[in-house]
């Protein structure tokens, strides 16, 4: 399962799922990476929702950027990862 708000680029490590190891018989880990598509030949109608959709982004658009974390929530981020 992916889990909500996954970006393109993250790596996954799926223990033992992988390929198995002629000398132990053990199982490795796969690593999967996601990468997201954009829609193409989307109709008038999907356009329109995706731009009503952007503009709901447009009110408080740093919230939604995983790119303009702050220096602080980048920190926090680091230790949670650390702790978890």
């Amino acid at each position: 399962k992916v889990p909500s708000e996954t970006q393109t680029g993250r790596m996954f490590r799926l223990k033992g799922k992988g390929v198995k190891s002629v000398r132990s018989h053990r199982t490795g880990d796969l690593m999967c990476r996601v990468v997201l598509e954009t829609p193409v030949k989307l109709s008038r109608e999907q356009k329109d929702l995706l731009e009503q959709f952007e503009q709901s982004f447009n009110r408080d658009k740093a919230v939604h950027n995983p790119r303009s974390q702050s220096w602080l929530d980048g920190v926090r981020e680091f230790f949670d990862r650390m702790t978890s």
